[in-house]
C-alpha cells in the first residue's frame, strides 16, 4: 500500500472504471470520484489524509488532468490559512515539554506535517525529528497539543511503557482528546467510500 504520489479513481453507480495515476501530483493520496448524478459541478474537500474530488463521470480524461491540480492547489491555499506552521508546530511543542515534563531536556529539531493515514504523529528520536498527520489540520487546539505532547515526551521515553503513560497522563486533557480522535478515526470508517478504506489497494 503506498501513501504517496497515488491517485485512486472511483467510479459510481456501476461505471466500469479503473486505477490511474495522473503525472505531476506530489500531495499524498487523491481519491477521484466519478459520478453520473454531478453534471457540471466539481467538488474538492479533506477527508482524514485524504483530498476526495468529485468530477462528473462524463469529463474527459484531458479535462480532469487540468481540473484536478486546480483543485489540490484550492484545498492546500485553504489549508494553508487554517493550519498552524511547522515553526509553530515546533514552538508549541517544546511550550508542552516546559509546561508538563520539564525534567525532560530533549528538544525536537523540527515538526513537519505529514500525509499519514495510519497514524496520527510519529518521532525519530536518533534526529529530532517529528512528524504530525495532516488529518489533525484543523483539529481543536487540545486533540493537537496531546498529539505534539505524544510525539515530543518519544524523545525521551522510547517505547509506551509505564514512564511514558504517566508523562503522558499530566496532560490535562488526555481523556477529551482521545475521545476526539477515537471519533474521528470512527467517522473515517463510516463515511469512507468503501474503495478506500484501510486496506483497500491503491496505486
Amino acid at each position: 500500500m503506498t501513501l504517496n504520489h497515488s491517485i485512486t479513481h472511483v467510479v459510481n453507480e456501476g461505471d466500469d472504471g479503473g486505477e490511474v495515476t495522473l503525472p505531476g501530483i506530489s500531495e499524498g493520496e487523491i481519491v477521484v470520484l466519478r459520478s453520473k448524478r454531478r453534471k457540471k459541478s466539481i467538488s474538492a474537500y479533506r477527508q482524514g489524509g485524504r483530498i476526495i474530488i468529485s468530477i462528473p463521470a462524463r469529463m474527459s480524461k484531458a479535462d480532469e488532468r487540468s481540473v484536478i491540480p486546480e483543485m489540490i492547489a484550492k484545498i492546500r491555499a485553504q489549508e494553508a490559512g487554517d493550519s498552524p506552521s511547522e515553526t509553530l508546530l515546533l514552538d508549541r511543542a517544546v511550550q508542552l515539554l516546559e509546561e508538563f515534563a520539564p525534567e525532560i531536556i530533549q528538544r525536537p529539531k523540527s515538526v513537519n506535517w505529514r500525509a499519514m493515514r495510519e497514524r496520527w504523529g510519529s518521532c525519530t528520536s536518533v534526529d529530532a525529528t517529528i512528524r504530525i498527520s495532516d488529518r489533525l489540520k484543523g483539529a481543536p487546539s487540545y486533540a493537537l497539543d496531546y498529539v505534539l505532547f505524544h510525539e515530543v515526551i518519544h524523545l525521551h521515553y522510547f517505547d509506551h511503557g509505564p514512564e511514558f503513560k504517566a508523562a503522558l497522563a499530566r496532560f490535562p486533557e488526555e481523556s477529551r482528546a482521545e475521545a476526539y480522535l477515537e471519533g474521528f478515526e470512527a467517522a473515517e470508517r463510516r463515511y469512507m467510500p468503501p474503495a478506500v478504506l484501510p486496506g483497500a489497494q491503491v496505486l
